[in-house]
């Protein structure tokens, strides 16, 4: 469990770090939710992105991969291999050089969704 920990540890850095003017929902072990602010007055809040941890593995949702599939250009296949569905990656550990590149993903959908 303690490589979970730290592979939920790592993965929270990187969201929190990418979240700027977003609003944390929930900010608990093993449990991030990051909400997009609202577009117009009187709307609800968006999701951005999600840092769970499972039961085997830690999840890394990003939804403006699943509203805007194009911002999957680039990205090698040695992450697509860690993808669940269309806008979730899945880590058992930490690798330094996929969270480098989801970092940089990351990044390009908070541009993305500002």
């Amino acid at each position: 469990m303690a490589d979970l920990d730290s592979t939920f540890a790592g993965l929270a850095r990187i969201m929190r770090a990418r979240a700027t003017g977003m609003s944390i929902r929930t900010d608990a072990p093993g449990n991030l939710y990051i909400e997009i602010p609202p577009a117009t007055p009187g709307s609800k809040p968006g999701f951005f992105g999600a840092v769970q941890t499972k039961k085997s593995y830690v999840s890394y949702h990003l939804m403006p991969v699943y509203e805007d599939p194009s911002l999957l250009e680039g990205v090698s296949e040695q992450l697509r291999k860690r993808m669940q569905g269309k806008s979730c990656f899945n880590f058992k550990s930490e690798d330094e050089a996929l969270f480098k590149e989801i970092d940089a993903l990351t990044r390009k959908c908070a541009e993305s969704a500002r």
